[in-house]
């Protein structure tokens, strides 16, 4: 009797040593978040986001460490657009176009949009910068902040660094950047501005070939950026309040129609990212 009570004693304790067993090894990973060594493994699948302000560091790195050596980098600005688009007019096509391409490329990565370019004066104001809102830095800033970002990159593992603009009066200060950084950091990061980015004669030439004529407006707004922000968001252009109070025209153009509007916009979309894609794989 005893020795049964024993036996049954011996078996208890093994499945309970069994079931303690059991709960360790069955428990999910534990990662050392108090650690943060560079070569802790990600605790989580990647995310589909190219965006790199979007990604975790440890994205980041396993993007690169898969061949993910490719980044553009968008810049936009702060500046007024007349009464109905909203000042990050740039910047959210800069983001768009940029994200597109990187995914039609592959391997490419995208940096956060660079908002801060020269707009204007600040003393007396002059160009944009007459407006509330609007922000702008000095060509000199502007160069600085965009070799930061560069050395910054480079620093991380991208090979290959490509500057890229929406608006017309950053693209003398992007070339500049490019020809004084590149292939000047440790790694040898290639550094390269695309013209062919603000593409917006052939903007213009497709809208042409539509039949669009487009009148030119007192304030600052073009068909060329309007449709590309409709087909993005309408929002950005005020879409619906604008039609509330009748301003259903755009240099003479008529905005009633708004599926065409967004269709037009991601014709051009589609246009500007193949000329971008192009330009990158070329070696423009």
């Amino acid at each position: 009797m005893i020795e049964g009570r024993r036996g049954v004693k011996v078996v208890l304790a093994l499945v309970i040593a069994l079931a303690a067993v059991l709960v360790v090894y069955l428990q999910p990973r534990q990662v050392n978040l108090g650690s943060m060594a560079m070569n802790e493994p990600n605790p989580i699948p990647l995310s589909e986001t190219l965006a790199i302000q979007k990604m975790t560091w440890m994205e980041v790195r396993d993007r690169v460490a898969l061949g993910y050596t490719r980044v553009i980098v968008p810049t936009g600005g702060i500046e007024q657009n007349g009464p109905f688009v909203a000042l990050n007019k740039h910047d959210v096509i800069a983001a768009e176009v940029s994200e597109r391409s990187a995914r039609s490329l592959g391997n490419t990565l995208v940096a956060p949009v660079v908002s801060f370019v020269f707009e204007g004066e600040h003393s007396p104001p002059t160009g944009h910068m007459r407006y509330p809102g609007t922000l702008s830095v000095s060509s000199d800033t502007f160069q600085r902040l965009m070799g930061d970002i560069v050395s910054s990159l480079a620093m991380h593992g991208f090979k290959e660094i490509v500057l890229v603009g929406d608006s017309f009066d950053t693209q003398g200060d992007l070339e500049r950047v490019a020809k004084k950084y590149d292939g000047k950091s440790k790694s040898g990061a290639v550094v390269r501005y695309i013209s062919g980015f603000y593409n917006y004669d052939d903007v213009r030439a497709f809208l042409k070939n539509k039949g669009i004529a487009e009148a030119r407006e007192p304030f600052h707004e073009e068909l060329a950026f309007t449709l590309q922000l409709m087909a993005i968001d309408p929002s950005v252009v005020r879409y619906d309040q604008r039609m509330s109070i009748g301003a259903t025209t755009l240099g003479g153009v008529p905005l009633a129609d708004k599926a065409r509007l967004i269709s037009l916009g991601q014709e051009i979309l589609s246009l500007r990212v193949s000329r971008v894609v192009e330009a990158i794989r070329s070696g423009e």
